[in-house]
C-alpha cells in the first residue's frame, strides 16, 4: 500500500466519524453553509459543513484548505492532519496544513521527518522554520547544530530577539543554566527582551544557579511593586530561599510549542484574530499544558465573538494554576457578553470567595454589577477592591471612577464627587472622567464654569467623541450661550446620529435659538430612536410634553429658569 493510498484511507475514515448537520442533499448547499459559517467565525459549523462538502468533492483545494483552518481553530489536530495529508498527497501546498503536519510530527518526536519537511520547503514559513529546525536538532541530541541554527536565525532581520530567547530556553532545557544566563543577561548573545515569559524563564534559571537575590532584583526592576499573582508567588518563593524548577520548556517539543506561541503573540498587531488563533491552538495542541497559549486562544475567540468556544477554552486552565483566577475573570466576562449575567456573577462571586485578597477580582464583581445597573451591589465590591489596592500602595483611578459612577446613579453626590476628583488626582486630564464629572455638574446646575473648563479639556483630548462634544454643547446651553452651543450640538449629532439623548439635546438647543420646527423634528427623532435602543438617560414623557406645549412651558412647570429671549427664525 502506497503512502498516498494510506493517506486517502485515513482521510476518508475520519470524515465518516465527523458528525454532520442535517441538510438538503445539494452539493452546493454544504459549501455555501460552510462559507457562511466561516465568515461568521463559527468554526464548529464550518468544520461540519466543509467535511460534508469534501465527501462529494474530496480534492477541492479551497474546501481542503478551509477545512484545515476550521479544525485547527477548534484545536482538533487529528482531523486537521487527515485533511493536511490529503492536501500533500494531491501535490498541493498550504501553510495551514503544513502547520498541522509540523504539530503532528513534533508531538510524535519525528525529528528527521520534520527536518526533511522544512528542507523541502514544506514547513510553516520563514518566521518559524529556522527555530523549529533548531529544536528538531536538539530532539536528535545535536546541540551543536541547534545552537548554530539559532545563531543563523538571529542574523535575520527582525528575528534576533526570538532566536536568542529560544537559544536561552534550549540551553536551560538541557541543564546548561550558566549558558542560558549569559544569553538572558546579554553577557553572551543577549540580552533577551524582557517579556513576561522571558523573565519567568530567566528567574527560574537564576534560581537553579542559586542566585535568588539576583532573580528578585530582576523581578523588581521589570515589574515594580504591582505584581500579578503568578509573579508575586514566584517572588515569595525566591525570597524564602526556595529553588524554582526550570519548567518553562522541558523538551524540544515544548520548545516548538513556544515557537508558535511567541510568534503568535508577536503577530498580534499585524494579523487578524483568526490567523493568530491558529498559532495559539497549534502551541496548545503540541503542549496541552501551555496555559498562556490557552488563555491567548480564549481571548482571541472572545474577540471573534465565539463565546461558547472561549468559555470552553478558559475552563481548561487548572484550578491550581496561578493564572486560574485570570481564566475565571475571562470566563465571567465572556458569559456577560453572551447575555448570561447570572452565570457571570456566579463565577465572580465564587472567585471572590476563593481569592478574597485579590483586588482585581472584587473590581470585576463591581464592574459586572455596574453593567447590570445594580449600583447598590457594585459599591461594596469597589469598596473592597480599593481597600486592597490602597493597602498595597497602589490606588487605582479607574476603580474610583467606576465607584463614582455607581454613587452618582444612587444619588450619593458627595461620595461620587469625591471619587471623581480622586480619579483625576491619580490620572489628571483623563477625558472620560473630566466629561462625566463636568456633565454631571451641568445636570445638577452647579459649578458650571468649572464644568465648562473640564469638558473643554476633554474635547481637546478627544475631539471626535460624540458624548464629550455633546457635553460641551450642553454646558454652553445651560450657560445660556446658545449660539455657541448649537455648533457643538450639531457636531455631536453628526458623530452620534442614532443616539436618542444627543438628538433630544439638539432639539432643546434648536428651540433655544428659535429654530422650533427643527427642534420638534429632533424630539420626534429622539423618541423614535429610543424605541429601538432605549436609553435610561432619556425621559420619553418629558420629550412628548415638549412636543405638546413647548420647552418654555415644560421648564416653567418644572420650576426651572426660563430660556433667554431669542427671535423665532421659523
Amino acid at each position: 500500500m502506497t503512502n498516498r493510498t494510506l493517506s486517502a484511507l485515513v482521510f476518508y475514515a475520519l470524515l465518516q466519524v465527523i458528525p454532520l448537520p442535517v441538510m438538503a442533499d445539494v452539493p452546493s448547499g454544504a459549501y455555501l453553509a460552510a462559507r457562511q459559517a466561516r465568515a461568521t467565525g463559527d468554526f464548529t459549523a464550518a468544520a461540519q459543513y466543509y467535511a460534508q462538502a469534501l465527501t462529494r468533492d474530496p480534492s477541492n483545494p479551497a474546501l481542503l484548505e478551509n477545512a484545515a483552518v476550521a479544525y485547527l481553530a477548534l484545536g482538533r489536530l487529528d482531523p486537521a492532519v487527515a485533511v493536511a495529508r490529503k492536501i500533500e498527497a494531491d501535490g498541493l501546498r498550504s501553510q495551514v496544513s503544513q502547520m498541522a503536519l509540523v504539530a503532528q510530527e513534533t508531538r510524535d518526536g519525528q525529528w528527521d521527518a520534520l527536518l526533511a519537511r522544512i528542507a523541502d520547503d514544506r514547513g510553516v514559513g520563514d518566521l518559524a522554520d529556522g527555530m523549529i529546525s533548531a529544536w528538531a536538532d536538539l530532539g536528535k541530541g545535536d546541540m551543536t547544530s541547534a545552537l548554530a541554527r539559532f545563531d543563523a536565525v538571529a542574523q535575520e532581520r527582525g528575528l534576533r530577539s526570538f532566536a536568542i530567547y529560544h537559544k536561552a530556553l534550549a540551553l536551560a532545557s538541557v541543564g546548561d543554566f550558566e549558558g542560558a544566563d549569559k544569553v538572558f543577561s546579554g553577557e553572551g548573545d543577549g540580552p533577551v527582551q524582557r517579556t513576561r515569559r522571558g523573565v519567568i524563564g530567566w528567574i527560574q534559571v537564576l534560581s537553579q544557579l542559586g542566585e535568588q537575590a539576583r532573580a528578585i532584583s530582576i523581578i523588581d526592576d521589570t515589574f515594580g511593586a504591582d505584581l500579578d499573582t503568578e509573579i508575586k508567588t514566584l517572588r515569595a518563593r525566591l525570597d524564602a530561599g526556595e529553588s524554582l524548577p526550570f519548567d518553562l520548556v522541558n523538551s524540544p517539543s515544548d520548545g516548538i510549542a513556544e515557537v508558535f506561541f511567541s510568534l503568535g503573540r508577536a503577530l498580534m498587531q499585524e494579523a487578524d484574530n483568526e490567523y493568530i488563533l491558529i498559532y495559539a491552538r497549534t502551541a496548545e495542541m503540541i503542549k496541552p499544558t501551555h496555559v498562556d497559549a490557552i488563555l491567548l486562544a480564549a481571548q482571541l475567540l472572545e474577540g471573534l465573538e465565539r463565546y461558547d468556544l472561549a468559555i470552553e477554552a478558559f475552563k481548561k486552565v487548572p484550578r491550581d494554576h496561578p493564572s486560574y483566577h485570570l481564566a475565571e475573570l475571562g470566563r465571567s466576562d465572556v458569559l456577560r457578553r453572551a447575555d448570561k449575567p447570572d452565570a457571570a456573577i456566579e463565577v465572580l462571586e465564587q472567585l471572590a470567595t476563593a481569592y478574597p485578597d485579590l483586588p482585581e477580582v472584587h473590581a470585576a464583581v463591581g464592574d459586572l454589577y455596574r453593567a447590570q445597573e445594580d449600583f447598590a451591589a457594585a459599591v461594596p465590591a469597589y469598596d473592597r477592591a480599593l481597600d486592597l489596592y490602597q493597602a498595597r500602595g497602589n490606588d487605582q483611578w479607574f476603580v474610583h471612577y467606576a465607584r463614582a459612577i455607581s454613587h452618582e446613579r444612587l444619588d450619593n453626590w458627595p461620595e461620587a464627587e469625591a471619587d471623581f476628583r480622586r480619579a483625576l488626582e491619580l490620572n489628571p486630564d483623563h477625558p472620560q472622567v473630566l466629561n462625566y464629572l463636568g456633565y454631571t455638574m451641568v445636570e445638577k446646575h452647579i459649578n458650571l464654569d468649572e464644568a465648562l473648563s473640564m469638558i473643554e479639556r476633554a474635547v481637546a483630548a478627544q475631539p471626535d467623541s460624540g458624548y464629550i462634544v455633546d457635553s460641551l454643547g450642553w454646558v454652553l446651553y445651560r450657560l445660556g450661550r446658545y449660539d455657541e452651543a448649537i455648533v457643538h450640538m450639531e457636531r455631536a449629532a453628526e458623530l452620534m446620529a442614532t443616539d436618542p439623548v444627543v438628538n433630544d439635546h439638539l432639539g432643546d438647543v434648536l428651540w433655544a435659538v428659535g429654530r422650533r420646527v427643527e427642534a420638534k423634528f429632533q424630539w420626534k427623532r429622539a423618541l423614535s430612536l429610543n424605541e429601538s435602543q432605549p436609553s435610561t438617560d432619556l425621559n420619553p414623557e418629558r420629550v412628548r410634553r415638549k412636543l405638546d406645549v413647548g420647552l418654555d412651558k415644560v421648564l416653567e412647570d418644572e420650576g426651572s429658569a426660563p430660556l433667554k429671549l431669542v427671535k423665532d427664525d421659523n
